[in-house]
């Protein structure tokens, strides 16, 4: 079993797409901007301001803040309570924690949705380590690759004894870069051609347990 678990969280622990959508499109209106792609899940995964770049089509970074702070003005007070929980997921993270596990979140969402997304599901008492986008006070980090790797260097993780579980093939990149085995969960936003291209993939979060916890995962049934 894999001691230290490190997960990606939207699209594959949970699905924000609803809060998430509806916050581009509040953040727009507020000013005075209108969609020059669908607004859809498509856009849920890359770091906030590239979203918003290719969604409003804006490619002044002061434009961009704007529209970031709108974003953030509602998915932070109101919208995150919107992020549902994969069915399974809850039961799954339980499991692993209960086995021995520690879990840590590495995500390219901002931190202060992030912690309060974990709160508001009662998942805070199962993650050692909650990193985002912006988790350190000083500058964001400037890929999920090296979240990941300060991630893993604070908490002193050994790679031996570690793993990355993501939807999207940037997450597979990070994995990658950081010499981290990578699982690929196919339930989330991700699209892909060819699933055998991956050496590891879950089909539920039943299935990604039992692979994580490996032979013998008798506490998830």
């Amino acid at each position: 079993m894999s001691r230290h678990i490190l997960f990606d969280l939207d699209g594959t622990l949970i699905d924000s797409s609803r809060s998430i959508l509806a916050g581009f499109e509040a953040a727009l209106a507020a000013n005075g901007a209108t969609p020059k792609v669908p607004v859809d899940s498509r856009l849920i995964g890359p770091p906030l301001p590239e979203a918003l770049r290719i969604l409003s089509g804006e490619e002044d970074p002061a434009r961009i803040a704007l529209i970031a702070r709108a974003f953030a003005d509602y998915y932070d007070t109101e919208g995150y309570k919107a992020s549902d929980a994969y069915a399974g997921v809850t039961d799954m993270l339980a499991a692993l924690h209960a086995a021995g596990s520690v879990l840590h979140i590495a995500t390219n969402k901002r931190y202060r949705p992030t912690e309060r997304i974990v709160k508001w599901l009662g998942w805070d008492r199962w993650f050692s380590q909650v990193y985002a986008i912006d988790k350190l006070p000083e500058a964001r980090f400037v890929s999920k690759a090296a979240m990941i790797e300060h991630l893993m260097r604070h908490a002193q993780v050994p790679r031996e004894q570690a793993v990355y579980v993501g939807d999207r093939d940037e997450d597979r990149v990070a994995a990658t870069a950081n010499a981290l085995p990578f699982v690929l969960v196919s339930w989330g936003y991700g699209e892909y051609a060819d699933l055998s291209a991956y050496d590891q993939v879950a089909a539920t979060p039943l299935a990604l347990g039992r692979l994580l916890m490996g032979p013998g995962a008798s506490a998830l049934t």
